[in-house]
């Protein structure tokens, strides 16, 4: 592993100004997985980062520089995994999944033989873009892993739009999309509790290309949770009917495929205690489901995020 670059050798992103010089650590061990995504951090506990704000602040920087953060050996509290997290923001609770009752905000992912069958873990996605303001990000930390399988993918979505072709970039830079949860978790329930999901968190419309508010980099901004455009059916794009269907169909299939690529991604291995934390405004993730019979439990808490522009 490398040390952290001092200050007068890190390039931040555009826009970043996060940390004083002189907070920067060279203490911290940091490991770049990919050439696009992701970083293994060594030498910290975020115990302690939840209390020591220099430290928590060059975490913070990293995360924006690398997307992605993977911890092992993080043998901390639920309370320590839950006051680590708010140090991002304020914590939310999930509709469906629900949370822990003595601590609110952090979700347990269960999966056992018990389980009820479902597939919204091993979808390519962004957490909670049905909401109006999805989640800014999260800290997740394994319980019990299996012995092999179980691993989580995630995606540079701010390098999948830099790498679109010149064309589709001026053709979705100022469309935007529904995005929604009853198309999705409601899918299974029935109607009248569908219904009443629906009500409660309406299909929310997003930019198709996000601006992260931190670092200025543009974001392609669809994933499992998008259903379809919502002004695509201009003069510039709709010729004939056949142009608007299958036609805007074909293009957000498209745009959503980009996250499959790659050269745009990391894998990472889960072990007892490990933990990643992750910028949910320019990822996406995959939770792989290929480690039946074995078990599977994981500790999520989400980070309330702002509204995407």
């Amino acid at each position: 592993m490398h040390e952290t670059l001092r200050s007068k050798d890190r390039t931040p992103a555009r826009g970043l100004a996060l940390v004083r010089p002189d907070v920067l650590r060279t203490s911290i061990g940091v490991e770049p997985l990919t050439c696009s995504i992701g970083a293994e951090l060594s030498g910290v506990n975020l115990a302690d980062a939840a209390r020591d704000d220099d430290l928590f602040a060059e975490i913070k920087i990293l995360l924006l520089e690398h997307k992605v953060l993977f911890l092992r050996d993080q043998d901390i509290t639920r309370a320590d995994h839950v006051a680590f997290a708010e140090r991002f923001g304020p914590l939310e609770d999930h509709p469906v999944a629900g949370s822990d009752p003595d601590h609110p905000g952090l979700v347990r992912i269960y999966k056992d033989l018990d389980s009820a069958p479902e597939h919204y873990e091993n979808a390519l996605h962004t957490d909670g873009t049905w909401r109006e303001n999805p989640s800014m990000g999260a800290v997740l930390r394994c319980v019990e892993s299996p012995p092999v399988g179980g691993d989580t993918i995630w995606v540079n979505m701010v390098e999948a739009h830099r790498r679109l072709p010149e064309h589709i970039k001026t053709q979705i830079q100022d469309l935007r999309a529904r995005h929604s949860i009853e198309a999705t978790f409601g899918a299974v329930m029935p109607g009248e509790q569908r219904h009443a999901l629906a009500a409660r968190f309406p299909d929310a419309e997003h930019p198709v290309v996000r601006t992260h508010p931190e670092t200025g980099e543009e974001i392609l901004f669809v994933n499992a949770f998008t259903t379809h455009f919502v002004n695509y059916h201009t003069p510039e794009n709709v010729r004939f009917g056949q142009d608007y269907a299958p036609g805007a169909s074909q293009l957000l299939n498209y745009l959503i495929s980009q996250a499959a690529v790659p050269e745009y991604q990391v894998r990472w291995r889960w072990r007892r205690n490990s933990v990643a934390i992750w910028d949910n405004r320019s990822t996406q993730h995959y939770a792989v489901q290929d480690y039946w019979p074995a078990v599977r439990k994981m500790e999520r808490a989400g980070i309330v995020g702002d509204r995407p522009f």
